[in-house]
């Protein structure tokens, strides 16, 4: 009897940079309006573990992990009836400061993954540069 398993390999893009400044200021910046913004989109506001989110160009999700400073992640769905992939952004203090990953995954084959690192750095960028 031969066995067969389907295996699944799904899709991610992942960024990674350090803050030069302490976890409690990046994390206080994150938290702001401006910086959920930064992270979601403009008109997105992270809240708990359960709540919904929006953003002004459509994008939406339901914040699935919130653990200050330490995690937040969220589903993250392109369009209205776009399938749901998930944003995890994790944060870390380190000797120089405060190391920040995002990796997005459960992407579809069409994702654009080059567009996804482009946002997902300029992201970073901004949240360095607003704490």
């Amino acid at each position: 009897m031969e066995t067969t398993e389907a295996v699944s390999e799904t899709r991610s893009v992942a960024v990674t940079r350090v803050a030069p400044t302490q976890l409690e200021a990046v994390w206080r910046a994150l938290m702001t309006p401006a910086g959920a913004q930064t992270l979601l989109g403009a008109g997105g506001q992270l809240g708990n573990k359960g709540e919904s989110w929006k953003a002004d160009d459509g994008t939406y999700g339901i914040t699935r992990s919130f653990h200050p400073k330490e995690q937040i992640r969220f589903s993250w769905h392109a369009s209205e009836g776009a399938p749901a992939t998930l944003v995890d952004l994790r944060m870390r203090a380190v000797d120089s400061g405060t190391e920040l990953t995002i990796v997005h995954g459960n992407l579809p084959e069409d994702a654009d993954l080059e567009a996804l690192r482009a946002r997902w750095e300029t992201t970073l960028e901004a949240l360095i540069t607003a704490s």
